[in-house]
C-alpha cells in the first residue's frame, strides 16, 4: 500500500515506512519531529523543474509529465520503492500544501501504474 501526507502532519501508526521524497529538507521541521525513515531526494524533481513548477496549478498537467520523464533515469530506485511497498506500507511525504498536485502524488501515481 501507497499512501501520500504532508509531513507536517503527525505520524501515525499505520504510515508504514516514512519516506520524504522532496529534494529540500521541509522549513522549519526537525529530523526527529519529522519520523522520516528515509529521504529519498534523488527521486524528487530536478531543481529547475521545481522552481519551474512552482506548484502552480496551471501548470501541474505538464509538471506531471515532465517529473515522470525525470524518473526514467531513476528506474532502479523507483523500482525498488515499488517492490518495497508490495512487502510493507509506504508513506511518501512531501511538504507541499496541496498534496493532490504534489511530487508524491505523481510519483504514487507511477508506482501504482508499476504494480498493476
Amino acid at each position: 500500500m501507497i499512501r501520500i501526507k504532508r509531513v507536517y502532519d503527525p505520524p501515525a501508526p499505520g504510515d508504514g515506512r516514512r519516506i520524504l521524497v522532496d529534494r529540500l529538507w521541509p522549513r522549519g521541521l526537525s529530523k526527529r519531529a519529522a519520523r522520516v525513515d528515509e529521504w529519498m531526494r534523488d527521486i524528487a524533481p530536478s531543481d529547475a523543474l521545481r522552481r519551474w513548477y512552482g506548484h502552480d496549478p496551471d501548470r501541474f498537467l505538464e509538471f506531471r509529465d515532465r517529473y515522470r520523464d525525470e524518473l526514467v533515469h531513476q528506474a532502479a530506485k523507483v523500482s525498488a520503492l515499488a517492490v518495497r511497498s508490495e512487502r510493507e506500507p509506504v508513506t511518501l511525504l512531501y511538504a507541499a500544501r496541496d498534496g493532490p498536485s504534489s511530487n508524491a502524488a505523481v510519483l504514487r501515481e507511477l508506482l501504482e501504474e508499476s504494480l498493476a
